[in-house]
């Protein structure tokens, strides 16, 4: 999906080393990922963020965060002690920065499960001017006392003589910490996250979990969602453009065009070649570089193919393969077809939206950014 036409969207991620309750808190693991993996992931698949930033003064966070392909900058020793303010870590990131982006996506990693969906729909809410501020939180209809100066509890936003229906009672929010979007130059001018007209972008209850002590990791391990540990195929079929690479092209005064891929995607094809794994571009685009990747890859490619489904249902039978065994990654409409055949459809991250909802999973890397090599990695653990 291609982002030409979309505001500049820069989600920033502070991950300090010091952290008190629990030590190097931003590379502890749920689900065998780093929380700040998580986040990182999270803010990649998005298709709204145009650039992902770790801010941190740890050599391992930097090493984390690079793995995952974030960018980072170095932050500075008094900005990362306990008193700085989350505030004064995104104007430095800014100010260093070489263009300052339209919308600054505030993104903590204490929260691990943050639905990209979610971060795309607060930032539509900023780019469409609906609000200057968009933060996550959950709905909360429970009955709130407070205790006043002579230790005697106070009802709170009820009158504590009438008991409503929950279904009856308007919902409290509670700000869950995981993210923030906000009109950068507005957040540059207050100097706070808040500011403007600010709305509320509630999240599931479960999204609500932030990691601040043991019980709190061991709570999010057993409430994360379960995800694919294996694809089990016996082939794998993928579109081209938007799947390896980001669905863009370079074009010289010459009219020629050249594409991006990743180098990471080629190493995921060569692995699943030599587990016997029969693999398959197809591409409606005629452009020669596709056979060309094809031939550097050592697969079978059909490209310029008008009715992909049509020729997929012709190539499983001349296969001898059951179609319940194979996975199809795409990214556009034309795929949609190809992926009803199959019992794996897969969604790259930035996938149109009608893709993604056809999809049995939806990877968390984008087109050309390693989405093939994730889906060889667990087309992999399942062999």
């Amino acid at each position: 999906m291609s982002k030409t036409n979309q505001p500049n969207v820069m989600a920033i991620i502070p991950a300090r080393g010091g952290s008190k309750g629990i030590r190097l808190k931003n590379l502890r693991e749920i689900g065998g990922k780093s929380l700040l993996g998580r986040a990182i992931e999270s803010a990649k698949a998005a298709s709204t963020v145009s650039d992902v930033v770790v801010s941190t003064d740890h050599e391992q966070i930097k090493a984390e965060a690079l793995r995952y392909g974030a960018s980072v900058v170095d932050r500075p020793a008094d900005i990362a002690g306990d008193t700085a303010s989350s505030e004064s870590v995104l104007q430095h990131v800014l100010a260093n920065s070489a263009s300052k982006p339209a919308v600054t996506l505030f993104i903590q990693c204490t929260s691990p499960m943050i639905d990209p969906a979610d971060l795309d729909a607060a930032i539509t809410k900023v780019t469409s001017g609906e609000a200057e501020v968009s933060f996550a939180a959950v709905a909360d209809h429970g009955f709130h006392w407070a205790i006043d100066e002579n230790g005697e509890a106070v009802a709170v936003g009820h009158e504590k003589l009438h008991r409503p229906r929950r279904q009856d009672r308007e919902p409290r929010f509670r700000e869950t910490g995981a993210f923030y979007a906000m009109d950068t130059e507005g957040f540059l001018a207050a100097g706070h996250r808040f500011f403007g007209r600010v709305q509320v972008h509630e999240v599931p209850s479960e999204h609500g979990i932030d990691i601040d002590t043991e019980a709190d990791l061991q709570l999010a391990e057993l409430t994360l969602p379960n995800e694919p540990a294996a694809i089990n195929v016996d082939a794998v079929i993928t579109d081209f453009d938007g799947v390896h690479t980001p669905d863009t092209a370079y074009v010289d005064e010459h009219g020629t065009e050249t594409v991006r891929v990743s180098r990471s995607d080629g190493m995921g094809v060569a692995r699943l070649r030599a587990a016997g794994v029969k693999f398959l571009i197809l591409s409606k685009e005629a452009n020669p570089v596709v056979a060309a990747r094809a031939a550097k890859l050592k697969v079978e490619v059909a490209h310029g193919i008008d009715n992909k489904a049509e020729y997929l249902a012709q190539w499983l039978a001349d296969e001898s393969i059951n179609p319940a065994r194979v996975a199809y990654v795409g990214n556009d409409i034309n795929d949609l077809g190809a992926m009803k055949l199959v019992g794996w459809p897969v969604s790259v991250a930035d996938a149109n939206e009608q893709v993604h909802r056809a999809a049995r999973h939806r990877l968390s890397r984008k087109g050309g950014y390693g989405a093939v090599r994730e889906l060889a990695e667990l087309v992999l653990a399942a062999r």
